[in-house]
């Protein structure tokens, strides 16, 4: 057991006015498998780097002796064998240790000897953490691994870590995240937070702690507007008794010094009272400003989506997607409804994606029939951000969507208006999958195809589509492989067969 002692840690890139951290000090111990939450941009990767020694900052980060070790480790060389792109990527992996990793991982040995380049990404991701903890000197730092991962290979991965002991794990899947660790890590607007217990219980203290503040926000503000009321009522009788202290002189009884101590009195009281209500209303507002600071934006989002007429929008009969003289899905047949959101399951390589290729009017040799009911408008969400270039007005021109609906959004989905400054090549990849959803959100459409659109993209956001899509309902055909989303929002399944 060793601690992680981060103290008064401050960081920001270079030529930016803006610190990513700021006198951040907390602990954490290597025994934990912590897991590593936050809002997307807020720095998750950033401080991986930092414990890395990649990146200078100001502070301390104290782990005597203990070396660090990241997760996807770089492989140069795509065709080199499987296992020597694993000895030369991570360095101080031992063979025997990476042969008993994959064995654990569900992975045959046989495997070792094809080139990396041809393993499919849950291949790969399997590989290189069999690499991460076959080296013995090495701290993991894993930085999203779900993504591409179908949920049965995410499954083997919680139970696989579930076993393993110490390491952060940068994840928004909320089903992993409880499955194997045991304290919580989060990048909050305005400090870094380690919770005791898995993400779930995180976001139970959070979501408490985020309900006491708004009723005292909302008792303080009420408490504020009393003592103003308050300060002004006094104010008119303080006014009122200023006034009347000064007498007419030709009122000889009552006359001393020209004031008459009786008023006076009155005035001097009505004063010590308006200074009292005063200072009551700067302490409640002085509490007031202590909260709140850590609530993220939570507002509703909106989309306007289209009804169609027919009873179904689509239908898929006997499709089998064929490349070369092998069938990669076969005999598929379903169709959607108004109103349905249907989730396309799957394993990786399973065909998902290339029936929805097929429903975009892609070349893509088949059989069977696809049909899609007159003038029907899709909204389609690819996996692939890299059509992402230049600056969010020439963006949201070449989509043909409003800029300001389209910057509300990302400002809803946790965006601060420094980043709309920046080119959108720049911008983190579930910043970038933000802006492929939000461009989606603005469009008025019949049927909304979206393709792993939750890779990369913060839990928050996930919630906050949640919620959308049951309020708004509209007809849908996704593939997603986060658990906890397609249980909330799918309101049918379609299995492609596992033996493709």
């Amino acid at each position: 057991m060793m601690l992680i002692d981060v103290t008064n840690f401050t960081f920001s890139y270079p030529g930016s006015f803006d610190n990513v951290f700021e006198n951040v000090s907390f602990q954490m111990d290597t025994a934990w498998r912590l897991g590593f939450t936050g809002r997307n941009g807020r720095g998750k990767t950033t401080f991986l780097r930092c414990l890395l020694g990649e990146l200078a900052y100001t502070g301390s980060i104290s782990a005597p002796g203990l070396r660090f070790a990241y997760f996807p480790a770089r492989v140069e060389d795509m065709a080199a064998p499987t296992l020597r792109a694993l000895l030369e990527a991570v360095p101080g992996a031992e063979e025997w240790a990476i042969l008993r990793e994959l064995s654990r991982l569900g992975i045959r040995e046989e495997m070792l000897a094809r080139p990396f380049g041809t393993l499919s990404s849950g291949e790969r991701t399997r590989a290189a953490l069999a690499a991460l903890f076959a080296r013995p000197d090495g701290f993991p730092l894993i930085d999203e691994p779900t993504n591409h991962l179908d949920m049965g290979m995410r499954e083997m991965l919680g139970e696989y870590l579930a076993k393993k002991r110490g390491f952060i794990l940068v994840s928004h899947d909320r089903t992993l995240l409880d499955r194997c660790t045991d304290h919580t890590l989060s990048i909050n607007r305005t400090n870094i937070q380690v919770t005791r217990g898995p993400f779930s219980v995180w976001w139970e203290q959070k979501r408490l702690r985020d309900e006491f503040e708004l009723s005292e926000n909302e008792k303080l503000r009420g408490e504020i507007a009393r003592l103003n009321d308050a300060a002004r009522e006094r104010a008119r009788w303080s006014e009122k008794a200023e006034r009347s202290k000064y007498v007419s002189h030709t009122d000889k009884a009552d006359v001393k010094h020209g004031w008459a101590p009786k008023q006076a009195a009155k005035a001097a009281k009505q004063q010590k009272r308006a200074k009292a209500i005063e200072g009551r209303r700067e302490r409640a507002i002085e509490d007031k400003s202590k909260l709140l600071h850590d609530l993220e934006r939570d507002e509703e989002l909106k989309l306007s989506p289209l009804t169609h007429r027919a009873k179904s929008v689509v239908s898929f009969r006997d499709v089998s997607v064929i490349y070369g003289d092998r069938p990669v899905v076969s005999h598929v047949t379903f169709e959607i409804a108004p109103g349905e959101r249907v989730a396309l399951m799957g394993r990786n390589g399973s065909g998902k994606s290339s029936l929805i290729k097929l429903l975009l009017g892609e070349d893509i040799p088949h059989t069977g029939e696809i049909c899609a009911a007159s003038g029907l408008k899709l909204s389609y969400v690819s996996q692939d951000t890299a059509e992402l270039r230049g600056g969010v007005r020439e963006y949201a021109e070449s989509c043909g969507v409003d800029r300001s609906v389209f910057q509300s959004i990302l400002r809803k989905l946790g965006f601060e208006r420094a980043q709309f400054e920046k080119p959108l090549e720049s911008w983190s990849m579930g910043q970038r999958k933000k802006a492929l959803l939000a461009r989606s959100l603005c469009e008025k459409a019949h049927l909304y195809i979206w393709d792993e659109p939750l890779n990369y993209v913060d839990v928050i956001s996930r919630m906050q589509i949640e919620e959308l899509l049951r309020a708004f309902t509209p007809t849908m055909l996704f593939v997603e492989h986060d658990r906890a989303f397609v249980d909330a929002i799918a309101t049918r399944r379609v299995e492609l067969p596992p033996d493709n």
